[in-house]
């Protein structure tokens, strides 16, 4: 036998052993399950709410029509992109283009932002925000202490997207917690709680809250939670890991989105940003990322860009440049950002009127309890309050799936099953009294 663990056998033939032997399958989701049980139902009437089975950083908006949007700008500016006789192919920089880190750091701090002005703010782009959360938690861990490598633990709200907790162990981060945000009772988010658990935090531990849209509730922090959580964050010293996977969805204006950001920077506060504009440009088939990360000094920043190089290299090596040169030019150009702004604030405002027209029709039908957190929330998801029992009902006997905490994509309703996915959650609710 050679050294490899494999034999010739009498016709000659390589026997090598296998090398996947004991593989294990991955766990299936429940947006998974979900999908593959909508996707065996026959009836005629059933709705998926759910988000496609996807982390919420993949979930795309839907149309009335019910499919993904399409932005006309977005459609004008490839077209003329790809004509462009100065574009040539070529591999973009590790770190992304220039034009567009730019441009989006001044979205998501302001022009004046002092840590910009200061030179203390690293920009990198990402093919999408998955990565973005990737590249941050790399960062932490190899440059969070400089005598040996940090490992936690890192704080994610509950209820959150599975996948960020997968995502900081893929980076080595084994310290995952969690803190108190939503309040089923009150369908509301809880402040008290919340600060309770965050001030048992050890010092310097990592806190990802987010910024705007909030998955998969909608219910985000106001500016008064914010300069509570803020002043938290600074006594105990702790990092800051903010998330913007929607940007511009969530009330269809770029600064009310990422004012929590610039509050924290304002604050004098070393923190991290993840951003997408996958969605807000629907560039669904392009994942156009960023990370920024706000050092205290600047003489560190050289430093810190060369470890995030490295770690860039090693993971993807450069990102796609398609989806950022669309942005950028979006961004730098001021008839094409109203446009575009004007075309977002559309889609916002449709998901808005179908949160008010879901709590009228409720309030219609007398359905039991108060629904008027259904509008009190933002963004592309919403939490309805309902409870396992009634999500079972709904899916085993109104064919209507949506997560099992009673969470559900907003986008998905249209003026085609809205009156049925109304009259459907009462009927959860009156047969479960």
């Amino acid at each position: 036998m050679s050294r490899t663990g494999s034999s010739l056998d009498e016709k000659g033939v390589n026997q090598s052993l296998p090398v996947f032997t004991n593989t294990h399958s991955a766990a299936v989701t429940p947006e998974k399950r979900l999908l593959s049980a909508f996707n065996k139902d026959t009836h005629d009437r059933k709705v998926f709410l759910a988000g496609r089975a996807k982390p919420f950083f993949f979930t795309e908006y839907y149309s009335e029509e019910g499919k993904t949007f399409k932005l006309r700008l977005v459609g004008k500016i490839k077209q003329q992109l790809g004509i462009d006789p100065t574009i040539h192919p070529e591999f973009p920089p590790s770190l992304g283009l220039t034009g567009f880190t730019q441009r989006v750091t001044e979205v998501a701090l302001g022009k004046s932002c002092q840590a910009v002005l200061e030179n203390r703010v690293l920009s990198v782009q990402t093919p999408g925000f998955t990565a973005a959360v990737r590249l941050g938690a790399e960062l932490l861990r190899h440059w969070h202490d400089v005598s040996a490598d940090w490992c936690g633990p890192v704080y994610l709200s509950s209820p959150c997207d599975d996948s960020l907790a997968d995502i900081f162990l893929a980076a080595g981060i084994q310290d995952i917690r969690q803190y108190y945000y939503w309040d089923d009772k009150q369908r509301d988010i809880c402040l008290e709680k919340l600060l309770e658990d965050l001030g048992r935090a050890p010092e310097q531990s990592v806190v990802v809250l987010s910024a705007s849209a909030h998955y998969p509730t909608g219910a985000d922090l106001s500016q008064g939670q914010w300069a509570a959580i803020t002043q938290l964050i600074m006594r105990r010293r702790l990092i800051p890991f903010l998330l913007l996977p929607a940007q511009g969805l969530c009330y269809g204006d770029l600064e009310r989105d990422t004012w929590p950001v610039q509050y924290c920077a304002s604050q004098g506060i070393e923190l991290l940003c993840a951003q997408s504009f996958s969605h807000c440009f629907g560039l669904y088939d392009e994942a156009v990322g960023h990370l920024l990360c706000i050092l205290q000094q600047n003489s560190l920043l050289l430093s810190v860009q060369s470890q995030a190089d490295k770690i860039v290299r090693s993971l993807w090596a450069q990102p796609p440049d398609a989806g950022a040169r669309v942005v950028a030019t979006v961004l730098s150009n001021p008839a094409h950002l109203v446009e575009w702004q004007g075309e977002v604030k559309h889609l916002v405002e449709r998901c808005m009127l179908i949160r008010d027209l879901l709590r009228q029709r409720l309030r219609i039908l007398g359905t039991p309890g108060c629904w008027d957190h259904l509008t009190q929330q933002s963004g592309l998801y919403c939490c309805t309050g309902l409870n396992g029992q009634q999500v079972d009902f709904l899916s085993k006997r109104r064919h209507i799936y949506l997560l099992p905490s009673g969470c559900l994509n907003v986008s998905a309703i249209n003026g085609l099953n809205l009156d049925y996915i109304a009259e459907s959650i009462h009927l959860a609710v009156t047969t479960s009294l």
